[in-house]
C-alpha cells in the first residue's frame, strides 16, 4: 500500500501517524494514495480517542514530489477529462480538510517537497523540516499554475515574493523556510523516533486547546540542528532585490526586470533561467491567482484553483510541458504563446470561469 496508518498508544490518548509510501515516486500523489488519506483523517477526525496526527514519508530522497502528473498526461492524451476532474477534486478536498483539521497535524518533511508535498505541509498546523529540504513550486516549468492551495499560502510571504517563488520555481532550502514561515521548527533526520517517544509519553486529553498548547511546548524543547549543519539562506541575499523587482508594475514589466536583472549567483541563474524558459500563459496565471485570492476564504482559493485546473487540462500548453519534462525529455516545450506580451488577456480569463453550472462545485466543501 502506498500509505502506510499507524495508532501509536500514548500515556494517554493516541497519535494517528499517517506515513506516504512510494519512495520510488518520491512519494508523488496518486487518487488510491489521495482516497486512503482521505478516509482515515475523515475516521481519525471523529475518533475520540486520536488527539494528534502526524504526517511523514518513506524513502531517502523525499517527502513529496507533487502529485502523479504521468498518470494526469495519460488521462489527458486520451481524452479523458473525468480523471482529471476526479484528482484535482479529491486533492483539494484533502488539503482542505488538512487546513481546518479539529486535532494538531504535523508534518514532518525532508529532502523533496514539491508542488502538492507544499500543499501537504503548508496544511500542517506544525511544519517539522530536515536540514536537507528542497522545497519548490515549479509548475511554470511544466504549464500548469501553483496549485494545491498556493494561492492561500504565496499570499501570506514578504511582499512580492509568492509572485517570485510562483514565476522562477525558485528553490528554497531549510534556511529560507524558515526565514519566510514556510516552515515552523528544523529537525535532525534521525530524531523523528525520539520525538514519537516523547509524544507517547504525554498524557493527551482530546482537549484540542491544551493538547496544542502541550505540543507546542514539546516542539519547542526539541534539539534542533547546529547552527554549521543549516544550510546558508540564498534568501537572505536576494530578498531586497525580489521585493524591488517584483512589487510594482505590470507583469511584463515585473518578467522583462527579472529576465534583465544582471546575472547573480547560481541560486539566482537557476531561477531566472525556469522563468524564461517557462510557460508563459503560467506566468499570467500566477500573477492573477496571487491578486484574486487576497480578498478570498481559503474554500474559495480551492475553488478557484480547480477551475483553472480543469482549464489547463483542457488547453495545450500543460500536456505539452508535461511531455517536454518528463515524457520525451527533449526540454524543450513548445508554448502556445511565444512570450509573456503575446498571451491574450481573454486566454488568462478563460482559467477563472468556472466549468460547472453556479452553485454545483465538484469540490463539496462545507
Amino acid at each position: 500500500m502506498p500509505i502506510q496508518v499507524q495508532e501509536l498508544p500514548c500515556q494517554s490518548g493516541v497519535i494517528g501517524v499517517l506515513t506516504l509510501d512510494s519512495p520510488a515516486t518520491l512519494n508523488a500523489l496518486t487518487e488510491a494514495m489521495i482516497d486512503d488519506m482521505q478516509a482515515t483523517l475523515d475516521r481519525w477526525e471523529q475518533d475520540p480517542q486520536i488527539c494528534l496526527v502526524l504526517l511523514d514519508a518513506n524513502g531517502d530522497r523525499g517527502f513529496c514530489a507533487g502529485g502523479n502528473i504521468l498518470a494526469l498526461y495519460q488521462a489527458i492524451s486520451t481524452g479523458d477529462q473525468d480523471t482529471p476532474q476526479r484528482f484535482f477534486s479529491k486533492e483539494y478536498r484533502l488539503m482542505y480538510q488538512l487546513h481546518r483539521f479539529a486535532k494538531p497535524v504535523v508534518g514532518w518533511a525532508h529532502r523533496v517537497v514539491m508542488g502538492g508535498g507544499m500543499g501537504l505541509l503548508s496544511a500542517c498546523r506544525y511544519r517539522l523540516v530536515t536540514p536537507d529540504l528542497m522545497m519548490a513550486m515549479p509548475e511554470i516549468s511544466i504549464g500548469l499554475f501553483p496549485d494545491v492551495g498556493a494561492s492561500w499560502f504565496l499570499n501570506r510571504l514578504p511582499a512580492g515574493l509568492g509572485l517570485f517563488l510562483g514565476l522562477t520555481g525558485a528553490r528554497l532550502n531549510a534556511a529560507d523556510a524558515l526565514r519566510v514561515g514556510l516552515a515552523d521548527f528544523a529537525v535532525q533526520p534521525g530524531h523523528k523516533a525520539s520525538l514519537l517517544d516523547q509524544i507517547q509519553s504525554q498524557s493527551w486529553t482530546g482537549n484540542v486547546a491544551g493538547d496544542d498548547n502541550r505540543l507546542h511546548r514539546l516542539l519547542n524543547r526539541l534539539e534542533g540542528p547546529k547552527h554549521a549543519e543549516m544550510p546558508a539562506s540564498n534568501l537572505a541575499n536576494h530578498e531586497r532585490r525580489i521585493a524591488y523587482l517584483c512589487r510594482q508594475g505590470e507583469l511584463p514589466e515585473i518578467v522583462d526586470r527579472l529576465l534583465n536583472e544582471p546575472d547573480g549567483d547560481a541560486w539566482w541563474q537557476s531561477a531566472i533561467a525556469n522563468l524564461r524558459e517557462g510557460c508563459p500563459v503560467t506566468a499570467w496565471l500566477v500573477n492573477e491567482q496571487l491578486q484574486r485570492a487576497q480578498q478570498m476564504s481559503l474554500k474559495d482559493v480551492l475553488a478557484m484553483e480547480l477551475a483553472m485546473a480543469l482549464t489547463c487540462c483542457r488547453r495545450p500548453d500543460l500536456p505539452e510541458g508535461i511531455r517536454a519534462r518528463l515524457v520525451d525529455r527533449d526540454q524543450a516545450p513548445r508554448w502556445s504563446h511565444p512570450t509573456v506580451r503575446e498571451v491574450e488577456q481573454e486566454v488568462v480569463a478563460a482559467h477563472f470561469t468556472a466549468p460547472w453550472p453556479e452553485g454545483e462545485c465538484p469540490l463539496q466543501l462545507d
